[in-house]
């Protein structure tokens, strides 16, 4: 039986916890395992109770210009958990996931076999649900859409359970990165040769406030979850996996792109002192508005889709020019 590591990295999530630990207590109950909880940020929520399998850490945050403390990265906050979880395999899970023990089963069924050595990697469908002032509701039943058959994938995020060696040898999560920490983990699993499955079953629900939401918009700016995509890009320019890279934030170039084109369609009207080549080129996102609101049966997620492609694509400009040094300072700890 390999020994089983567990890691929920906590930032202002604290209101899901408790259905989180709950859910791993009992999906895990007689086996050998040990958790760490990694409180990424500080914060003023109280913690559940916790059983003995918990070490929590609680790590200093660094200060940012405004004298506010910012949180540790995804990946930082989850490697410090790596580092103190032990087991031969590790459990990563988010602070607002409830794993279902019957996937757990299923893969802790599959470590413990152990006949496939290449294998990294397991995961499996996330269910989306909803909280609010008038309870809980279903959303997407399929988060990442991994489908319900077995099968390879190409990364796994929220929920993840990792073979530790196969981690360390890939040099686990990069903490220089503010998101695509899951993605461009499973670029260099891929290529040592580490296999990462899914299992066609649902491995978890993951909970949230109503999504998709403008608040949600202005917290992924604030938290600088939308620099991650020009972080990863800096970082791979002229490496293998850049243009893999490139490919999955084609959307938020092309929305990037749409909008510099307002720039010479607004000097050429000036130029000719009429309106028609800026009128012409503001049919273009109005286009699009109208395709996505018919698409979605709704204008204000029509709206809101091309809200989320620009601050995306703003945030990959800033996150591939701007170097983030507390970040930095982290990955070489």
């Amino acid at each position: 039986m390999s020994a089983l590591g567990v890691v929920i990295p906590c930032y202002r999530q604290e209101c899901f916890l408790a259905r989180t630990v709950t859910a791993l207590e009992r999906a895990l109950a007689g086996r050998e395992w040990r958790g760490a909880l990694v409180q990424a940020a500080p914060s003023e929520e109280l913690l559940p109770a916790l059983s003995s399998h918990w070490l929590v850490i609680a790590p200093p945050a660094s200060p940012t210009r405004s004298g506010q403390s910012a949180p540790l990265t995804p990946g930082a906050a989850r490697m410090l958990g790596f580092a103190a979880c032990g087991g031969a395999w590790v459990l990563f899970v988010d602070a607002d996931v409830e794993v279902d023990a019957a996937w757990l089963a299923r893969a802790i069924e599959i470590i413990d076999r152990n006949d496939d050595p290449a294998l990294a990697g397991l995961w499996g469908r996330l269910e989306e649900w909803f909280v609010d002032a008038n309870g809980e509701r279903p959303g997407n039943p399929d988060l990442y859409g991994v489908g319900d058959r077995e099968r390879s994938i190409d990364y796994l995020a929220t929920l993840a359970l990792y073979r530790r060696s196969a981690l360390a040898a890939a040099g686990g999560y990069d903490p220089r990165l503010r998101s695509e920490e899951d993605f461009e983990l499973g670029l260099r699993l891929g290529r040592m040769g580490g296999r990462l499955r899914s299992l066609g079953m649902r491995a978890a629900r993951h909970w949230s406030a109503p999504r998709p939401s403008f608040d949600e918009l202005s917290r992924r700016w604030r938290s600088g979850l939308c620099f991650g995509q020009g972080q990863v890009l800096r970082l791979y320019l002229g490496r293998p996996g850049f243009a893999r890279l490139l490919r999955r934030q084609a959307l938020y170039l092309a929305t990037l792109a749409m909008w510099a084109l307002a720039v010479p369609a607004a000097a050429f009207a000036l130029a000719r002192g009429e309106a028609r080549p800026l009128l012409a080129w503001a049919l273009l996102p109005l286009a699009l508005l109208v395709v996505m609101a018919a698409r979605k049966r709704s204008p204000a997620l029509a709206l809101h889709s091309l809200l989320t492609w620009t601050l995306n694509g703003c945030g990959l400009i800033v996150g591939l020019f701007r170097v983030d040094r507390r970040a930095t300072r982290e990955a070489t700890c």
